[in-house]
């Protein structure tokens, strides 16, 4: 099953990719790249949620989380939205925009291992 998203959801990527962090482009850069041989989407709409970068072959959500997903409802929204998606089938890897600023080719490491399932 392919994961699709909502009414409007094309449109809905295009406006995000224009308005992505600068965690979440520095970690684009590469995974553009196709590191491991694995092809990503960026912003990539998924039911009624926008992921910000997916994996459909191995089925991997990485969302890049600021400090604001730390704050208020945030928690909780992110743990509704993972659940949604693990119902779906898809494993969701949150990784932390200050470590994609201290340590890019670290976090691209821990990719391809959850990938590779280590």
């Amino acid at each position: 099953m392919e994961l699709k998203g909502g009414p409007g959801g094309k449109r809905g990527a295009r406006k995000r990719r224009r308005e992505m962090s600068f965690p979440e482009v520095l970690l684009w850069q590469e995974l553009r790249k196709e590191p491991g041989g694995w092809y990503f989407r960026r912003e990539h709409p998924a039911g009624p949620y926008f992921l910000d970068f997916y994996c459909a072959k191995a089925k991997l959500c990485v969302e890049v989380d600021g400090e604001a997903h730390a704050r208020g409802d945030r928690p909780e929204r992110d743990a509704r939205r993972d659940a949604w998606l693990a119902g779906h089938g898809v494993r969701v890897l949150r990784v932390p925009a200050a470590e994609v600023l201290c340590d890019l080719d670290a976090v691209l490491r821990h990719i391809l291992d959850v990938i590779a399932g280590t």
